[in-house]
């Protein structure tokens, strides 16, 4: 409902009281769940979140660190078909307000950059710098992958994601 909300009438122009009515609940119930409007972007993304650390956990320890995150990548955005327009409109959302893309930025990739680089320094210990890069590249390619879905939205998500991951994530490290 709220993201309908914002595409027809605009998140800054979209109040709480909208967005309750619009769901049957009152003002008091919505922020039971939410603490603002932009929290209701987001509803997915400790799932996503979960989906990513779960798929990496699975990785077999022979897998080369950047097919095992594209591989994370790629299952944590992994949505029924019936969820496809939702997903597009939450990233045209998310990509037409800049206070949402900051707020996407704490929310979701900066975490994701964060088990990213975790697990990549698991991986090689010794090379701090690789899972740094790593754990920078993984959020910059969800970004760049959906900003181009975004302008091809005839495109699937996973299969632009699996290109901008083989463009993005560096190479296996040579041991030093």
């Amino acid at each position: 409902m709220a993201q309908r909300l914002f595409i027809e009438v605009g998140f800054e122009q979209t109040s709480i009281d909208a967005i309750a009515t619009a769901a049957g609940i009152s003002r008091r119930t919505f922020f039971r769940y939410f603490a603002s409007k932009s929290d209701v972007l987001f509803l997915e993304a400790p799932d996503e979140l979960r989906r990513f650390r779960d798929s990496l956990d699975r990785a077999p320890a022979e897998q080369p660190c950047r097919e095992a995150m594209a591989g994370a990548v790629i299952e944590a955005f992994r949505r029924e078909p019936e969820d496809r327009e939702w997903a597009l409109q939450r990233a045209q959302v998310v990509r037409s307000v800049p206070a949402l893309q900051a707020h996407s930025f704490v929310v979701t990739l900066a975490p994701w950059q964060r088990v990213a680089t975790e697990f990549a320094l698991a991986r090689h210990p010794t090379m701090e710098l690789f899972a740094r890069v790593i754990g920078h590249s993984v959020p910059a390619a969800i970004v760049a992958a959906h900003g181009h879905w975004l302008a091809h939205p005839e495109t699937k998500l996973l299969a632009v994601l699996e290109q901008v991951s083989d463009l993005m994530l560096p190479p296996e490290p040579r041991s030093r």
